[in-house]
């Protein structure tokens, strides 16, 4: 399935069904991050329900801590 991720448009496996399925890739594994799936915010509940469709476009805004 062709996605676009922050921008850039790349082709992930058929497993990467879900935006559960993507914030599990190593990348995205244990981060903090907000979602916007379309344009539009995705609530954290809804990552496991929430289907990927092909040519949708994925913002990951991920928090840096430091001071």
């Amino acid at each position: 399935m062709n996605l676009t991720v922050n921008g850039t448009a790349q082709r992930y496996e058929e497993s990467c069904r879900t935006l559960a399925d993507l914030l599990a890739r190593p990348e995205w594994a244990g981060k903090l991050v907000i979602v916007e799936l379309n344009g539009e915010l995705a609530g954290r509940e809804a990552y496991g329900d929430t289907l990927l469709n092909e040519g949708d476009r994925v913002e990951l805004v991920h928090f840096v801590g430091g001071g």
